[in-house]
């Protein structure tokens, strides 16, 4: 009798641990912050001025394919994600090391851009 009580109780307890299940919910938004820390230096506000006039703006917003070079990264900058990026955003990014003082040139770096003529991998 104590020999199938506890092996019913292990069963039980065997059965209890496979159905609860997965745990809590892993959340949207990193709660520490973004994973990567701050990408970049800070800018202080006269090089943020003179990266923001260097942009090619429509209006007084920056689209998203013409903050490439200066953006690290487009959506932690866009705080409204409405797909642009206004001043007060920018300077924002600025403040978070989100904005480089030199666009980017992939081309200069060796990364970014296939080769117009790629090479043919030597076996």
């Amino acid at each position: 009798m104590k020999l199938v009580t506890l092996t019913a109780l292990a069963v039980i307890l065997a059965a209890s641990q496979a159905f609860a299940g997965g745990g809590a919910e892993v959340p949207s938004k990193p709660e520490g912050g973004p994973p990567s820390g701050r990408p970049g230096p800070v800018l202080d506000d006269a090089k943020c001025q003179a990266v923001w006039s260097l942009t090619e703006r429509e209006g007084d917003t920056l689209s998203q394919d013409k903050a490439a070079p200066f953006i690290v990264n487009f959506t932690m900058v866009d705080a409204n994600n409405d797909g642009k990026i206004t001043e007060a955003e920018f300077k924002e990014g600025c403040k978070k090391g989100l904005v480089q003082e030199a666009a980017s040139k992939p081309a200069e770096t060796g990364g970014g851009q296939a080769p117009e003529q790629p090479e043919k991998a030597k076996p």
